[in-house]
């Protein structure tokens, strides 16, 4: 398994590999840069777009 991606860190096109966050990675990082980080990975269901979307196999592929 490849290491995690760094939440706090990633750019856009990086967060765009995930399946369940493709074509919402600069809306990720938007949501990280208004809100100044990450603290949990279920924050995800905060970002407009991946309400609902995000599976635990994909929280599996992120850190913080």
């Amino acid at each position: 398994m490849d290491e995690p991606i760094n939440l706090n860190s990633a750019d856009q096109e990086t967060l765009d590999s995930i399946d369940e966050l493709q074509g919402h990675g600069h809306e990720t990082v938007r949501y990280r840069e208004e809100r100044g980080g990450f603290s949990d990975l279920r924050q995800l269901d905060e970002v407009p777009g991946l309400t609902g979307k995000v599976t635990d196999s994909a929280r599996a592929r992120l850190k913080l």
